[in-house]
């Protein structure tokens, strides 16, 4: 074998490692790349205790109960499914019920979404398309709403 072939033979298996380590890379993360899971896939997808996942949606109106400590209770829907959502922490100044929201945290074994982070739209007429695009799908979204 000639020294340019040694060198080709090198590169070209360089290259099928790199592409095999960039395929199970993508593949490994491909059920995380989402902003965010609706209540109806987290009620589909049952995650794990320990999975950390973020949930979107709107506060279901009349779920919102303020406690002690700064605890907050609270239901995202996305019109087919509800999750509660316990919160412990100042939440944004534009939370309230019937807004979208985005929480961060883990699912417990009984159901409930412990957050530790909730974030809310930055202004009344701003929601992340991702929540708009799972309020079109579940048919709760109306063109021009700005409510």
């Amino acid at each position: 074998m000639t020294r340019k072939q040694r060198r080709l033979t090198l590169v070209g298996g360089s290259v099928g490692v790199l592409a095999v380590a960039v395929g199970l890379v993508l593949y490994a993360m491909s059920g995380s790349i989402v902003f965010f899971n609706s209540p109806s896939d987290i009620v589909e997808k049952h995650p794990g205790p320990s999975t950390r996942i973020r949930l979107g949606g709107l506060v279901k109106p009349g779920s919102l109960e303020r406690g002690t400590d700064l605890r907050i209770k609270f239901d995202v829907t996305d019109g087919k499914s509800d999750v509660p959502v316990r919160y412990q922490g100042v939440v944004p100044d534009l939370f309230r019920e019937g807004q979208g929201v985005v929480a961060e945290g883990t699912l417990g074994g009984d159901g409930t979404f412990n957050a530790d982070t909730v974030l809310a739209k930055h202004d009344e007429r701003y929601m992340p398309k991702e929540v708009v695009d799972a309020l079109k799908k579940s048919g709760r979204w109306q063109e021009g709403e700005t409510k």
